[in-house]
Formats: structure tokens, C-alpha cells, sequence
């Protein structure tokens, strides 16, 4: 397996005073010899580029699909999830900061080859493979090589994402991914200034691009915090341009936001406030709507959205009932429902395993 401190990464080249430019992602990272990047694992080491997680990861753990989330790409199957340190955002309000924050990459006890991960997931009988709980962006190296050995033995691949890329590294690393998960954090540019030190435009582009020149299966999740961006005018500027320009049939997960990090000052998201931001999303039009971090019946069913019949019950991460056709169709109207289905929803439940890859190297 190759050593994370010599990998050779992509995605850079030397501009006229002699500092090198990271071109995966907007920040645009200059660096001098022995730098690294924002996201602190991309460092410069002479004339090189080097991925210093690269085989490295926080830890592994079997999850539902639903957790990611995803609620309609194969419904109750499982995932082999995992993630490395470090991100290329600076969320105020991260639950997952000690990952995603970490500057310690001793931190990051297991190791693992891309063929490792494929094989303990066929192992696992896991359906995909998710890059999660840190932005995949900063590890695309990594994920993509993960991919390929994933593919190889028809494992689906996973992307949970903040969607901060330049044009080329995501063109390269969606044509790897099946599905994906986007954080949509706001749809204001000032929020993302103040609350994440990134811009909201290239989250747009990269929502665009997964729409209009891919295959690849997403949906988007925003968390709602207080204040911030709960407004009823913002969450309805954001579906109407969700409608206009991805379509209605893309599902929207509106998340609870619980304090976190240094967003400790803020109360946890009212359960009124998600329930509001559903229906804004229906009224305009959107198809499918969920709600999470939250036990609301509702807001986890799956509808069809031309007939109303109750098409996926959901408890938490529990599939309870499925009434889709072989074909992803509902039963009573003939309906197709977007997204990637099977026969029969998967199993799996709200179990969380966590696992070690070592033995399956």
C-alpha cells in the first residue's frame, strides 16, 4: 500500500512566485515548501503535492443508507461509511469537528488500501461504500481509488458533501460516485462567509453540474439553525431555485441543528421550525421533503406525489413498510418515483456496526 506521507496528489500547479496552487477546491490554497492547505492535509513537499491521509481513516463503521442521508437510492440496504481528518470548510457549527478539525494524523488509527475497503464490504454484504463523516473533496484521490476497487466488484460508491470543488476535480471524482448527499448550508452567500469561511455559488455549480451532466443519484440536506438561515423568505428563495433549476423530484432533507462546536449559544432547532420548512417546500412544489435529527412521522414517509399514497414508511432508520413495484413505481398509480430502488427494501435497520478493516486486507 502506498505511505500517506508520499502520495503524490492531483489537482495543483506553480504560479510566478514560486508558490504552488491547489486547484481542488475554491480556497485556492498558495504554498510555500513544507505548507499545507485550509484543509490541512494537503501539503506541499518540494515540487510535489503530497495527500497525507491518503490509506488512512478516522475509523469504519456500517451504517443505514438512510443515515447519510439518503431515502431514495436502494431503501434499507447498508453502507460501509467512512472518513478520514481534516475538511475544507470551517463550519461554526460542525458536529463533527473532532474529525473534521483534526490537525493530529495520528489521530487516525486505521489504515487501509482501497482493495481493503472493497473487500470488507462485499464481506459485510454492504450495498455501497460512503465517503463521510469529513468532506470526501479533500481525500478525492483516496475515494476515487476506493471507487474503482468498489466497482469492481458492483459496490456502489457514496459522496456526503459540502460540494466546495473546482470544475475539473469534480468532473474527475462524480464520474467515480453513484450517489450523492449535498449540504445546500444556506442560500445566502453571507452566511457562508461568517458561518463556513467558503461562498455559496460553487455549491450551486457543483448542484448544476450533478443535475444537468451526470447520472450520479443526489439529494441535498440542509441543517436549519436559529436565526440564521430559517427564515421563511430564505428557505423559499432556496426551493423555488431548487425547482427552477434541478427539478422537483430531487429530495430535500431539512436537519435539526443541535449546538455544536462553537455554535454552543444557539437552542436546538423547534421541531415547528422543520415542520414549517416542509411545508414551504411542498407548497412550491418540491416532491419529496423530509425532515431529520427528528422523530417526526411525517416528514420520514415517502408519498407519491401524484396520487398521495403512502409509498415508504420510515422509524427512524427502520424501513417499516415499501410499496414500490419492481420498476420504482407506485402500485396505485403506475407513478415512477425518482430515484434507484430495489424489489424489496433492504433489512438492515438502525443498526450501527463499527468495524475494522485490517483483517480484510
Amino acid at each position: 500500500m502506498i505511505e500517506s506521507s508520499t502520495y503524490k496528489a492531483r489537482y495543483w500547479h506553480m504560479i510566478e512566485d514560486g508558490r504552488m496552487q491547489c486547484d481542488l477546491c475554491p480556497r485556492d490554497c498558495k504554498l510555500h515548501e513544507g505548507q499545507r492547505g485550509a484543509c490541512f492535509v494537503r501539503m506541499r513537499q518540494g515540487d510535489e503535492m503530497i495527500l497525507a491521509t491518503y490509506g488512512r481513516s478516522s475509523g469504519f463503521c456500517i451504517d443505514p443508507i438512510e443515515k447519510k442521508p439518503l431515502n431514495h437510492f436502494y431503501p434499507g440496504s447498508s453502507v460501509l461509511s467512512f472518513g478520514t481528518a481534516g475538511c475544507n470548510l470551517a463550519c461554526k457549527f460542525c458536529q463533527n469537528w473532532d474529525i473534521s478539525k483534526s490537525k493530529d494524523m495520528d489521530q487516525l488509527m486505521d489504515q487501509a488500501s482501497p482493495q481493503a475497503i472493497a473487500n470488507a464490504a462485499e464481506q459485510y454484504g454492504c450495498k455501497s461504500v460512503a465517503f463521510t463523516y469529513n468532506d470526501p473533496v479533500i481525500f478525492a484521490e483516496y475515494a476515487m481509488d476506493v471507487a474503482d476497487a468498489c466497482h469492481a466488484r458492483g459496490i456502489n460508491t457514496v459522496a456526503v458533501t459540502a460540494g466546495y470543488m473546482h470544475d475539473q476535480a469534480r468532473r474527475d471524482f462524480y464520474a467515480k460516485i453513484d450517489a450523492a448527499n449535498v449540504d445546500l448550508k444556506a442560500f445566502t452567500d453571507e452566511f457562508y462567509v461568517k458561518q463556513t469561511g467558503a461562498h455559496l455559488q460553487p455549491v450551486l455549480d457543483t448542484l448544476r453540474y450533478l443535475k444537468h451532466e451526470t447520472d450520479v443519484w443526489f439529494e441535498i440536506t440542509t441543517l436549519l439553525i436559529p436565526g440564521l438561515n430559517d427564515s421563511e423568505q430564505e428557505i423559499s428563495a432556496m426551493c423555488e431555485w431548487i425547482k427552477k433549476e434541478l427539478g422537483v423530484d430531487v429530495p430535500l432533507h431539512f436537519s435539526a441543528f443541535h449546538p455544536d462546536y462553537k455554535m454552543q449559544d444557539i437552542p436546538p432547532t423547534p421541531v415547528t421550525t422543520l415542520i414549517r420548512a416542509r411545508n414551504i417546500a411542498l407548497q412550491a412544489g418540491l416532491q419529496f421533503v423530509y425532515t431529520g435529527n427528528v422523530h417526526i412521522q411525517e416528514g420520514d414517509t415517502t408519498f407519491c406525489p401524484k396520487c398521495q399514497s403512502v409509498l415508504i414508511v420510515r422509524d427512524w432508520y427502520e424501513i417499516n413498510q415499501y410499496h414500490l413495484t419492481e420498476h420504482g413505481q407506485c402500485p396505485n398509480c403506475g407513478t415512477v418515483i425518482a430515484g434507484k430502488f430495489a424489489q424489496k427494501a433492504g433489512s438492515f435497520g438502525r443498526k450501527r456496526i463499527p468495524i475494522s478493516i485490517m483483517a480484510h486486507a
